[in-house]
């Protein structure tokens, strides 16, 4: 067993943000991503430019610039307009800007997974749903959002897992995440190495959790579809 000196609650602590922050950053990442994916496809030309833009441009930047600028390029502009309103500090707490961040790093990725999968469902479906007279909004939930999800699972799936490691960019802008616990204690144990393999069994047991929901989730979105032997 390893010794952790006391430090055992805070990296629960700092476990249990890491979750709540991952979780976070994939709801905004999957809305991005839809929105993006279908900017891209759209018949309008400025949706794509729009959609090309954001995603060359996230994906062209690494990760922990963008949690720099979310935390600390955002201050000075919040500062300025709290000042306006009787609050001169005003600032993205940490949890919120790694959740911006992150969420738009995700979003990025996600926006060419989904877009995949939109493009792999027949056009043929949505025009008979249009023939049934159903509604554009009532043709995307009821006919494209469940094949969307069984085709875009896998690949989300694997973002996710990336995402989860991420969140360690995030102690970099000082929020208590399990590597920045895990450094904590470290330094004041002056044993690194306890604490860092201590991270990583944790990071691991993470990691199977996930990929064991994951594989549920998609056994769930593929029932009813078989697949061709060739």
């Amino acid at each position: 067993m390893l010794d952790l000196h006391g430090f055992g609650p805070a990296l629960l602590e700092g476990t249990w943000v890491t979750v709540r922050l991952s979780l976070a950053s994939l709801a905004l990442g999957l809305v991005l991503g839809l929105l993006g994916a279908s900017a891209k496809i759209s018949s309008r030309w400025y949706l794509r430019t729009v959609g090309g833009f954001y995603t060359s441009v996230v994906r062209g930047v690494p990760e922990t610039l963008w949690v720099l600028v979310a935390y600390f390029g955002t201050v000075s502009t919040l500062n300025w307009i709290g000042s306006h309103f009787g609050y001169p500090q005003l600032s993205f707490s940490p949890f919120i800007a790694g959740t911006l961040a992150l969420g738009l790093c995700f979003g990025a990725y996600a926006t060419e997974v989904f877009r995949g999968a939109l493009l792999s469902i027949p056009q043929g479906q949505k025009e008979a749903g249009q023939a049934l007279g159903l509604s554009s909004l009532r043709i995307f939930w009821r006919i494209t959002l469940p094949q969307l999800w069984r085709v875009a699972l896998p690949g989300l799936g694997n973002l996710y897992l990336i995402l989860l490691k991420d969140t360690a960019l995030v102690s970099l802008i000082t929020l208590n995440e399990l590597m920045r616990q895990a450094r904590i204690a470290g330094q004041a144990t002056r044993e690194p190495f306890t604490f860092l393999f201590a991270a990583a069994l944790i990071y691991l047991g993470l990691t199977v959790i996930i990929m064991a929901a994951l594989h549920w989730f998609e056994k769930r979105a593929n029932r009813g579809y078989t697949r061709t032997e060739l």
